[in-house]
């Protein structure tokens, strides 16, 4: 065979041949995959972008919400465009959020949506956004190969007010919280400390009641405490609260010293205060319907026993007495005195009428120091907030519609019964916390 033969032999051996074949598969199958991985990207930048704007919309969200409680709208409004432009700086991502795109006004839990009101305290609404009508899309690589490089990415959310139930009915402590013997708790009651709870023996928790505090593994109880204390271990719960209506006290002698704003009951006309003399004290020496001042700093003043104080407020400066068997119906008192004993009794105290927990007919007692009572306490649709310990005996029965906030302990004894109102609370003193709705 000659050498020409055999070379055009060998040719079409080898084009018969088909080992080469994988090759070029493995080829196009190395640049798609590797296509693929390039749009990933892509699309992985995109959804960082998102969750970049996501957060910083959560943050400005809270931060408007949160302002709002103290600041016109437009003041919390501009709070929610700093927070973003501290999140996101304009300089690299351009404008991400208008005064436009930050919205006031309610969320409706059951329908999920929110409704709009210039002037809401209660809800906000934050949609910002990266676009091309705005000059700041989100620029992609490859997908410009599809004419597609900017993208336009828009969020939103939605932040709302909330009161926790412990903070509107129960006991609530920064300290501890100390319950003797043979009390009963009913359904909705809740006790919450934010170091820990101490409880003896014989104590009855309805289905429903909470117990709280951040380590469980440190709440106080006897030896057997669980099997003597029927329905405590359903009761249990994780938790912390930032007391924020401690954080008021202030704000709320400010209302009260100006007679005005939102801590200032609504039985009260005008702003004009009226000026109490002596310091033993009766029903009778109160203006209705106005704030009543009592300057006895140094001193100690009282309120006779049985009486019935109703439809006012009362500034005192000093520890003061509440008889045996006084009543307080639609009162709010506000004490600046720091003593342990800031508001005492020695029996028999009623903060609030027993009304069924009707609307209406409860009564405040705010104080910076403390409030003690040595016996038969009886709250109904009432509050009492003390920046230092509150401490009552025993026999504290008929609590219906009790919120009780202590910047110290709360300390109780023996023979009491909790309940729960759900309902007849409207005068209360609260300060909203915040949550996502969406």
């Amino acid at each position: 065979m000659t050498a020409s033969r055999l070379i055009a032999a060998r040719l079409r051996r080898t084009a018969r041949e088909e080992q080469g074949a994988m090759t070029i598969l493995a080829l196009y199958v190395l640049a798609g995959a590797l296509l693929i991985s390039a749009f990933a990207v892509d699309f992985a930048y995109l959804q960082s972008a998102r969750t970049q704007l996501q957060v910083a919309a959560d943050s400005a969200a809270h931060a408007a919400l949160y302002f709002r409680e103290t600041h016109s709208p437009d003041q919390a409004k501009q709070k929610a465009l700093e927070i973003a432009r501290s999140d996101m700086p304009e300089a690299s991502y351009g404008k991400i959020l208008s005064v436009e795109d930050v919205e006031f006004g309610y969320w409706n839990s059951a329908t999920k949506t929110f409704v709009a009101n210039p002037y809401g305290v209660d809800a906000v609404r934050v949609r910002p956004s990266r676009a091309q009508e705005s000059g700041n899309p989100v620029y992609t690589y490859l997908f410009r190969l599809m004419n597609h490089a900017e993208w336009d990415v828009r969020t939103s959310a939605i932040f709302t007010t909330y009161q926790p139930p412990c903070m509107r009915e129960g006991f609530v402590a920064q300290g501890v919280v100390d319950i003797q013997s043979n009390n009963s708790y009913f359904n909705g009651f809740c006790i919450h400390s934010n170091t820990y709870v101490s409880i003896n023996s014989n104590n009855f928790f309805e289905q429903g009641t909470v117990v709280s505090m951040p380590d469980l593994s440190l709440l106080d109880l006897p030896n057997s405490g669980l099997e003597t204390n029927e329905g405590l271990q359903l009761a249990l719960r994780r938790g912390y609260y930032r007391l924020r209506v401690l954080n008021k006290i202030e704000a709320i002698k400010d209302d009260l010293d100006w007679g005005a704003g939102k801590y200032v009951p609504d039985y009260i006309y005008g702003t004009a205060h009226y000026q109490l003399t002596g310091t033993r004290l009766v029903a009778a020496d109160f203006l209705p319907n106005r704030i009543n001042d009592l300057n006895c700093s140094g001193g100690k003043a009282t309120i006779e026993a049985g009486e019935h104080l109703k439809d006012m407020v009362l500034l005192v400066n000093c520890e003061l007495k509440f008889g045996q068997g006084v009543l307080l119906e639609n009162v709010m008192i506000f004490n600046s005195d720091t003593s342990a004993n800031s508001f005492n009794s020695p029996s028999g105290f009623q903060i609030g009428i027993n009304d069924g927990c009707g609307e209406g007919g409860g009564a405040q007692l705010i104080t910076m120091g403390g409030f003690s009572v040595a016996s038969d306490l009886q709250i109904y649709g009432g509050q009492i907030i003390a920046k230092g310990d509150i401490e009552f005996a025993a026999r504290a029965d008929g609590i219906q519609g009790a919120s009780l906030i202590a910047g110290g302990i709360i300390s109780g004894t023996s023979n009491m019964n909790m309940g729960f109102c759900g309902s007849g609370m409207e005068g209360n003193i609260e300060a909203p916390y915040f949550r996502m709705a969406l």
